[in-house]
């Protein structure tokens, strides 16, 4: 330590700066991953000639949470084509210990069994061992849920596929322009990105050091499924009565770091209260972002105890429910969403309904990207508790939607693309078109 702060003391700031790079460009795997950058484009033109001599082409799609899982249309496109041969993976959440990795693989796991799928877990409970992708299944393709590294166990992360056609759809729509959205090693590793609209590409054009030179515009493939089910279930709400107005209540996880997008604390109570308060013209569904109940577990003014007790009132309601799996049945047979969830921005959009955006500070609605502005300006707006109210009880409750006509423009002029082709369909056609032509 002694040695550090003498040389520190005594060596120009530009060299010590010089020299801290250099440690860490020679200790870690830093080199080795922006090698694997700059020579994947010829990496996959090579891997790509190889796929296109095949009969079939195999795709591993990797699952991690159901909730953010955008890929239903296009896998079932791929079970009926003759030439491609898929199969879904749950690569376990590691990031947040063992007890929440087991219980979100096995949720996945059994949610997806449940469709018909077959599903194959990468980690043994028994043995502890992870399964060898590459030498079970031997992908050509690969389809990630997650750009983040860590989040997975390192065995999946997209450096270890190099030899791969990487392929990522945005787990959501993004509405802001973080660096972790667009410049990540991933998003400059994988061969293509489908991206959500034009402006996207764009805003991947400007962020990514790669230019964007791997960005595809296909519309969004999350969309599809709210846009093709024309019977939803309306048996995903726990109360039958039709006069009560469904609200989804979505806060996000971000509390207390990043930009402290999330009012789940502060108004945790009111929503519990709304419910009681209106529970012969409404009911809630409260469906948290999944890394909410973790932190709330792990903070020390909840804890375990509390957390479970409060996910508990929704579930004992008459007129309230919990909700942590698929929602295409859910947003469309609802009647209105109240979030503070960038993730849900867009989707929730495509139903139709009124939606209303949660403000927490006003440090937040100087983040968005271009998309995001043109996003949130067709949200109802709350900045307190009476606006709120005022939103369930004269928008909601009354039928007074004063933005449906704003909303409608936005979703057919920026949100969908013009070919009347889902996404799924596009990316499918696509890949089409670079293996078997």
């Amino acid at each position: 330590m002694w040695l550090k702060e003498l040389i520190k003391k005594y060596l120009p700031t530009r060299i010590w700066k010089t020299l801290v790079e250099l440690y860490v460009l020679l200790f870690t795997n830093r080199i080795y991953i922006l090698y694997l950058i700059k020579t994947s484009p010829k990496r996959h033109l090579k891997t790509l000639e190889i796929v296109n001599g095949k009969d079939n082409v195999k795709v591993a799609f990797f699952l991690i949470h159901e909730s953010v899982w955008k890929y239903d249309l296009l896998f079932n496109l791929m079970l009926k084509h003759p030439r491609f041969e898929p199969q879904i993976f749950v690569c376990p959440v590691v990031n947040y210990g063992k007890a929440n990795m087991l219980f979100e693989m096995n949720k996945s796991y059994e949610s997806f069994k449940k469709k018909g799928y077959n599903v194959i877990k990468t980690y043994d409970e028994e043995t502890g061992a992870y399964l060898d992708i590459k030498n079970t299944f031997s992908p050509d393709v690969i389809f990630y849920t997650n750009p983040y590294h860590g989040l997975i166990d390192s065995k999946y992360y997209i450096d270890q596929f190099s030899d791969v056609l990487t392929c990522y759809v945005p787990y959501a729509v993004m509405t802001t322009n973080y660096e972790s959205f667009y410049n990540l090693d991933f998003h400059n590793l994988v061969w293509r990105i489908f991206s959500e609209t034009p402006i996207h590409k764009k805003i991947a054009i400007e962020k990514q050091n790669n230019k964007g030179e791997n960005n595809i515009v296909t519309g969004y493939p999350g969309f599809d499924q709210l846009l093709i089910n024309k019977k939803p279930n309306s048996k995903v709400w726990k109360n039958s009565n039709p006069n009560l107005k469904k609200i989804i209540w979505a806060p996000h996880h971000l509390m207390n770091e990043l930009n402290k997008v999330s009012n789940f604390l502060e108004y945790c109570d009111l929503f519990l209260e709304l419910a009681v308060k209106y529970e012969d013209k409404i009911q809630i569904a409260f469906k948290p972002h999944p890394l909410l109940r973790v932190k709330l577990e792990k903070d020390p003014n909840w804890g375990k105890e509390k957390t479970d007790v409060y996910y508990g009132k929704w579930m004992n309601l008459t007129n309230g429910q919990f909700e942590n799996a698929e929602y295409t049945d859910l947003f469309l047979t609802s009647d209105a969403m109240i979030h503070d969830c960038g993730s849900f921005m867009s989707e929730y959009l495509i139903t139709g309904k009124p939606s209303l955006f949660m403000v927490r500070n006003e440090s937040i609605m100087n983040e968005w990207s271009e998309f995001g502005e043109k996003a949130v300006a067709v949200h109802y707006q709350s900045r307190n508790k009476q606006e709120l109210i005022d939103f369930i009880e004269n928008t909601v409750i009354g039928e007074n939607d004063l933005m449906k006509e704003v909303r409608t423009d936005f979703v057919e002029n920026v949100l969908l693309q013009k070919n009347n082709v889902t996404a799924s369909e596009t990316i499918l056609n696509y890949l089409e078109r670079q293996f078997f032509q």
